[in-house]
């Protein structure tokens, strides 16, 4: 996938690399950097839902509420895990789907970015652009979120990634090192 560096076929089912975390831990900053050392398309599945729809994710879930929401982005899911050497980031709540685990363990090398619950409300309690986050208190909802995605994280992820101990540069190295030694272990 890294511009010659590792081959796809060097590297156990790895045609993609996909990163899963809770909202604001990173997916997309991290992504996009990773993808820009290994020379490789970014794709981010909630910005492909919304720039098809032509609306954003709030809009979805009013309109669609979030079962709507839910069946766009495992059909996005299914799309991205479908073509070759691309990092996608995904959706906080794309693990929930059995299917989505399973497309994503299938085919791509799994990273699950795991950032404390605290250091994630500093990062979106402003953004309004987070439906599930637009409560009483967004701090409890993350603290629920993570008690009830954790698990799924840790299922389908090949690697898991401190994110409380790395700003994104160094995520991304410490990524990058990961993946070029699956490389190495693969020859």
């Amino acid at each position: 996938m890294s511009k010659g560096k590792c081959p796809q076929e060097a590297v156990e089912k790895a045609r993609n690399i996909v990163l899963v975390g809770l909202m604001g831990s990173g997916k997309t900053t991290v992504g996009k950097a990773l993808a820009r050392k290994l020379g490789v398309p970014f794709v981010d599945s909630d910005h492909e839902i919304e720039a098809r729809t032509g609306v954003r994710i709030p809009t979805i879930f009013e309109v669609e509420g979030e079962i709507g929401f839910r069946r766009r982005e495992s059909q996005m899911v299914a799309e991205l895990c479908a073509r070759d050497g691309i990092v996608i980031a995904t959706g906080g709540g794309a693990v929930m789907d059995p299917e989505n685990r399973r497309v994503m363990r299938a085919d791509a090398w799994v990273v699950y970015l795991d950032v404390p619950v605290k250091l994630l409300y500093e990062r979106t309690r402003h953004d309004e652009n987070r439906p599930l986050l637009q409560v009483a208190d967004p701090l409890a909802k993350l603290e629920s979120l993570r008690a009830q995605r954790d698990p799924l994280y840790r299922e389908v992820a090949d690697f898991v990634l401190d994110g409380g101990r790395y700003h994104s540069n160094q995520a991304v190295q410490r990524l990058f090192k990961e993946w070029e030694a699956r490389c190495a272990a693969s020859k």
